[in-house]
């Protein structure tokens, strides 16, 4: 479904996804015109979005869970559409090996963690049994991911307009215009202060100073929503790790450098180390694992869950290649109280 052109117009939006179409374009080797219109065809058809991914501390005061569900025999697509309708659930795919459905979900406060995880995720019609693994801190994360097609000369274009990836910041606190602006970036981090200014009623310059601020804090990180599999990376796994004590960060972060690498976390559960990872084919996959995870050392054992299908990643609902809207619940952008 997508040409070369478009790989590479997805890439060159990894690298720099506010880059102004004439930088696109001129990275690309096409011009702004072609550009433009491709932008708006991906976008009209579904096939890619350039969202805001938030700052954790926006969206939960506890971190994630993976969550790892058995069913009942003939309930596992069932099980995960009605999972999918969680407004805690970020990441829903139903897998093949640990269990039937995996998925990645954000307690709203730690006051709710228990009810989510013993109460309403077992309840729903045809679950058997669920295990759960807490997110201690991430080593690598989606909008990091890459599809690596342009060369040092068509990067160097794009460089000017990077926004590279800091440590982690401190909680955010935002005002109700940064709050309403944080929402919009969200649903299109491409937002121009010219659009900006617009939505929210003010001067140019005050938008120009919330987008820039908003960026540079983090709060807000462009990331560029397409499903692998149109991008020649079809096969997606998720593997649950144990390792010697002492070994864990660094398994992950080398793990969290591998090419393959959409998120890797270290967590508390059975295993210690969580990769989710995607492959250009089963070849791929066993290269990996037989070589690139074989010289890690550390690793005691390596459990390996192969993706059916994603109903869901970051909040958007998949259908095949296509993104449906986000659904972020309201309660992350509600005002804050003093």
């Amino acid at each position: 479904m997508l040409d070369d052109l478009d790989l590479d117009l997805v890439s060159a939006l990894q690298e720099a996804p506010r880059a102004p179409i004439n930088a696109l374009a001129e990275a690309v080797g096409s011009s702004p015109s072609t550009v433009g219109r491709r932008l708006q065809r991906l976008h009209a058809e579904r096939l890619l979005r350039v969202i805001g991914q938030l700052d954790w501390t926006l969206i939960s005061e506890t971190h994630p869970r993976h969550v790892w569900i058995t069913t009942a025999p003939g309930r596992l697509q069932d099980v995960a559409r009605k999972l999918a309708e969680l407004p805690e659930a970020q990441y829903v795919a139903m897998t093949t090996g640990r269990a039937d459905v995996y998925c990645t979900v954000r307690p709203l406060g730690r006051d709710a963690v228990k009810d989510l995880l013993t109460q309403r995720i077992p309840s729903v019609p045809g679950v058997v049994s669920t295990q759960s693994d807490l997110v201690l801190k991430p080593f690598g994360r989606a909008e990091a991911w890459r599809v690596d097609r342009l060369a040092e000369a068509q990067l160097a274009v794009l460089a000017p307009h990077r926004i590279d990836p800091q440590e982690a910041v401190e909680p955010q606190s935002l005002s109700e215009q940064e709050r309403e602006a944080t929402r919009l970036l969200h649903a299109d981090a491409r937002l121009t202060s010219s659009d900006l200014s617009r939505a929210l009623g003010v001067s140019q310059s005050t938008a120009h100073r919330l987008i820039a601020g908003l960026l540079e804090r983090q709060v807000v990180r462009p990331r560029v929503e397409v499903e692998p599999a149109l991008l020649g990376f079809p096969l997606e796994v998720a593997l649950s790790l144990s390792t010697e004590p002492g070994s864990t960060e660094a398994v992950g972060r080398a793990l969290g450098r591998h090419p393959s690498a959409r998120y890797v976390s270290m967590v508390a559960g059975n295993a210690t180390v969580i990769h989710q990872g995607v492959f250009r084919g089963e070849e791929h996959l066993a290269d990996f694992l037989s070589a690139d995870l074989a010289a890690l050392p550390g690793i005691r054992s390596v459990e390996v869950s192969v993706v059916l299908d994603v109903l869901r990643r970051y909040w958007i609902t998949r259908t095949g290649p296509r993104l449906g809207e986000a659904d972020l619940p309201l309660r992350f952008f509600q005002p804050q109280r003093a």
